[in-house]
């Protein structure tokens, strides 16, 4: 008979095999689980009860906001802010720091999240989902403050996602293997399905919103071209493959390998996607399964942000196919 094993359980058994271990990080970790459950349910009635659509307003990104990625974002906080554990955290959703509330405890960690990628997504029954990142606070006490939010993604000692697709799937590291774990609806549990998940050195597949093509410089217009012209010895042509949601398309990206990119254009040089909630989170999960993140110049991890709500350029997925971006985005790569 399979081992059943659930997150919680995962998380405990591998917290005693780490010497002084109090137990405060995994139950930071049981609380994600959570509040995904939660968001999970809300988005599992998506059309039977009034919570798809737009909510008439923007972000401070500069996107519409949708209804569920309101209520998503105050799930993460509501579940989040009262265990304890946290001294801060920061969304996508909002345009400051969100602070731990006076009354409540205050812990020694971060958390950084989107609390709902692709949310447009929904009105259509496409994927969508959320990512999160989780720091160690650099101040010493008290509420934290934006110092120890602007930390690169090299300092990050967790982070994952969650798809909201065909079936609900949270992925998450903490720098020693990447693991995933499926929710069983009927008991209501995440049970371990993908564990030490490895992302192939190589792929063939690539992902990318081709719809911008004229935008681009001519570096990322030769790689596209690269990738798609006929040569049996290098295993090209690469196939497309692009679902419009980060996450999704990056789920697909790490277990099979291949690059997505979200490149900088002439009308967004710094790209669309956000370094603190989206690309270094992300990039700790892969780089953990052996694969690589990049901007195109500089490892995503090694990227310290100056704002809160910084972008950038994404290469993202097996190592060897974002090395070979990166040397056609430099001009180093032999047409």
């Amino acid at each position: 008979m399979q081992r059943i094993v659930t997150i919680e359980r995962f998380i405990i058994e591998r917290e005693h095999e780490i010497p002084g271990a109090t137990g405060e990080f995994s139950k930071l970790l049981t609380d994600i689980a959570l509040a995904a459950k939660i968001v999970w349910r809300e988005v599992s009635k998506a059309g039977l009860v009034d919570i798809i659509g737009s909510t008439g307003k923007v972000n401070v990104s500069g996107d519409v906001v949708q209804k569920l990625d309101e209520f998503a974002n105050e799930i993460f906080i509501n579940v989040m802010q009262k265990g304890g554990h946290l001294c801060v955290m920061a969304s996508e959703e909002s345009k400051g720091l969100i602070e731990i509330p006076e009354e409540l405890a205050k812990g020694k960690y971060v958390l950084v999240f989107d609390p709902l990628d692709g949310s447009s997504n929904i009105d259509v029954n496409v994927s969508i989902g959320s990512i999160f990142g989780i720091f160690r606070r650099v101040t010493k006490s008290g509420g934290g403050t934006e110092e120890d939010v602007l930390q690169p993604g090299r300092n990050l000692v967790a982070a994952g996602y969650v798809v909201y697709g065909s079936s609900t799937i949270l992925v998450y590291t903490t720098g020693n293997g990447v693991h995933g774990f499926t929710l069983d609806p009927s008991i209501g549990e995440f049970l371990l399905s993908h564990e030490n998940i490895r992302i192939p050195k190589k792929g063939d597949i690539y992902s990318v919103n081709e719809g911008y093509y004229e935008r681009w410089d001519e570096n990322m217009k030769k790689f596209i071209n690269y990738l798609k012209a006929e040569d049996k010895a290098t295993g090209r042509p690469y196939k497309l493959r692009y679902v419009g949601t980060l996450v999704a398309d990056f789920h697909r990206t790490l277990l099979y390998g291949g690059i997505f990119m979200y490149p900088g254009d002439s009308k967004n040089p710094e790209g669309k996607l956000r370094l603190i909630y989206e690309a270094a989170p992300l990039a700790y999960v892969v780089e953990k399964a052996g694969g690589r993140a990049s901007n195109g110049f500089q490892n995503i991890l090694d990227i310290k942000p100056t704002s809160l709500h910084q972008r950038t350029p994404l290469f993202i997925g097996s190592e060897e196919d974002v090395k070979l971006a990166e040397k056609f985005l430099q001009g180093r790569a032999e047409d």
